[in-house]
Order: structure tokens, then sequence, then C-alpha cells
């Protein structure tokens, strides 16, 4: 059988596509959003965004579509898009959603599989190693994975679904606790070190109780009521 023909230069030097302008303006604009480098009360222009995308003005405004729908900004005509600051109500809403899921989901981790304990050994040493870094980006999403694979683990695919669905407003929130009290990345490891004592020991309840108090503290000090 004859050998295949060796590729052109060309073919060679074909990688793979880059992603639509108006998802590389989406990603540019959400991540800036939930990391906080566009914070609440920011008046963001299509002009502005498509130099620092490197884009024309149409995707801008698809991006900007797709964003006020997922509720992160709302669009002004002829004016821009503002970012929408975290409202008191939706970090209420936010933490009483995370703990009727994540209480459930503790009490149905026990008694955990060795994969379980095994990962959730796994995300809080990359916690660890994000906080030395300082990252606190980076530290908000190894946070949210940690409980994420509780929720996961739980087995009920629509709750798994719906937690997915706290996703951006969970990131966003964490960025703002570790913004404004640095000393709760050393304390959230804690208490997760503290929650995978109780799942690991097969105390249901005790892995609950450590979920209320983990989640609660979440609307005091996003809301700027630590005392």
């Amino acid at each position: 059988m004859p050998a295949a023909p060796p590729a052109s230069p060309a073919a060679r030097r074909t990688g793979p596509k880059p992603p639509p302008a108006a998802e590389r303006v989406y990603s540019h604009i959400k991540e800036a959003v939930l990391e906080r480098r566009y914070e609440g009360g920011t008046l963001l222009t299509e002009g502005d965004l498509a130099v620092a995308v490197g884009v024309s003005r149409t995707p801008v405004r698809e991006a900007l579509l797709r964003l006020e729908v997922e509720g992160l900004i709302k669009l002004y005509p002829k004016k821009g898009a503002l970012v929408l600051a975290v409202s008191a109500q939706e970090i209420a809403d936010v933490v009483e959603t995370r703990l009727l899921v994540e209480e459930f989901a503790a009490r149905k981790a026990v008694p955990a599989s060795p994969r379980l304990i095994a990962r959730l050994d796994e995300l809080l040493a990359e916690q660890s190693a994000l906080a030395r870094d300082g990252d606190l980006a980076a530290v908000s999403v190894a946070d949210r994975c940690f409980h994420a694979e509780i929720v996961r683990n739980a087995g009920n695919q629509i709750l798994s679904r719906l937690y997915d669905q706290l996703r951006d407003r969970q990131l966003r929130m964490g960025v703002a606790v570790l913004e404004a009290h640095p000393d709760r990345i050393a304390a959230n490891i804690t208490e997760h070190s503290e929650l995978l004592d109780a799942i690991r020991s097969g105390d249901a309840e005790e892995a609950a109780r450590v979920v209320r108090r983990h989640v609660g503290r979440v609307r005091v000090l996003v809301r700027g009521e630590d005392r």
C-alpha cells in the first residue's frame, strides 16, 4: 500500500481555528466581571471593548446581549453597558440555594467512596497551593470546585445542574469576599479540611453542620456585616 503523501507546508501550518470574535469578546468581559476587574457600576463602551479585544463593534454587541441575558450587565442604548453590582437579594438567594443543595449533598456523601476522598484531598491541596501564589480568582475557582465535587457525588443530576447555574455568581462573590477579607483564604481551607474530615469519618450530620456554618459566612462577609 503506497504511503500517504506528506502534508503541504500550508497544511502543516494550519492549527486550530481561533474562537469567533463574539466569543472572544464574551470571554474577555465575563472573565473581567467575575474577577472584578470590571467592578459593579463600571460603564463599558462598545468602542473601548472593540479596541481591547481587537475586533469590530458588531461582535461586541452580540457578546453584550448574551451577557445581559445572563444578568451580569445592563445595556443602555447609545451609552454602553453597565456592570451590575451584586445585590443583597442576590446574595441571600445564592446562599439559601447553596445551603439547600450542599447540606443535602454533604449528607449523601456519607459513606464516602475512596474516589471521592482522594479527589477532595487533591482539590484541597490544589487550593492551598494557589493560596500561596496569591491568585484570588484561581483560589475562588478551586474553592467552588471542592464544593461542586461533593454535589456531583450526590448522584442527583437535576440538583447538580441547578448548582452549576450558580457558578458565575459564586465566583464573583468569592473574589469579592477574598479581596475584602484576605484572612478568609486560610479560614476557607481550614473549614474545607473540617468538612473532608467529617465526610471521611462517616459523620453525615457533622458534615452538614460544617457546610451550614461555612456557607452561611458568605452572606455575612459579602454584605460587610462581619463583626
